[in-house]
């Protein structure tokens, strides 16, 4: 049987001494992850983007408390980002940008936030300067975003990104929405955690009181696996 125990780095350095009491858990950010796209929902494709931001925003000692996926739909998008954004520290939305009739996120969480998509001027001077792109190539929609956000840019694609209010939005393309993660990732932050995986040649119920003990006696999340 697999398990892994997760500690905080204070409790790591402590050892495992009889005595101590467990002390507060260390404050993080609290994030939720929402990817947005018909084509996940039906199998097409595999949504890699989620796991790669949970395992970032966890290497930077962020809990991530929820991840969604959401079909190309307006009111899905605005009713999820909402609940999300009035529960947690940040929402993290991947998918969906663009000028194209399926792209919908921009307006969702506009809709989420109660703004207006507006042609946002800092993502259109972007795009046809830094872009090298003239504004007749751009198809309309293109530098739109909920009004008064933050534009990204993207450096390995088109379509901008934004954040508004708490909520960040980023590309569905993996290698856009890795790029731009990274131009916000200081924003991002928590305690790490220190986590260790160990194997038991018992069943999980030999184990059951001993792990109870271990989480009563330490800052400790502990996960057993059969296998």
């Amino acid at each position: 049987m697999l398990m892994w125990m997760t500690m905080t780095p204070g409790d790591h350095r402590r050892g495992w001494d009889n005595d101590l009491m467990p002390g507060p858990l260390p404050s993080s950010m609290r994030v939720a992850v929402v990817t947005v796209g018909d084509e996940i929902l039906a199998g097409e494709i595999t949504d890699t983007n989620s796991r790669w931001l949970c395992q970032r925003l966890a290497e930077r000692g962020v809990d991530v408390e929820r991840a969604t996926t959401v079909p190309d739909r307006v009111a899905d998008i605005a009713r999820v980002v909402n609940e999300y954004r009035a529960e947690y520290d940040a929402v993290v939305v991947t998918g969906g940008l663009g000028p194209t009739h399926d792209d919908l996120t921009m307006k969702g969480v506009a809709a989420a936030v109660g703004r207006q998509v507006v042609e946002h001027q800092g993502a259109l001077t972007w795009l046809t300067q830094a872009g090298s792109y003239s504004a007749d190539d751009l198809a309309k929609g293109t530098a739109d975003l909920p009004e008064g956000a933050r534009f990204l840019k993207n450096d390995a694609g088109v379509a901008p990104g934004a954040v508004v209010e708490s909520v960040y939005v980023l590309p569905g393309v993996p290698d856009e929405m890795k790029a731009m993660f990274e131009r916000v990732s200081p924003e991002f932050s928590g305690e790490r955690v220190h986590v260790e995986t160990v194997v038991a040649d018992e069943p999980e119920s030999a184990l059951v009181d001993r792990l109870a003990d271990l989480q009563e006696r330490f800052n400790t999340s502990v996960g057993s696996y059969p296998g």
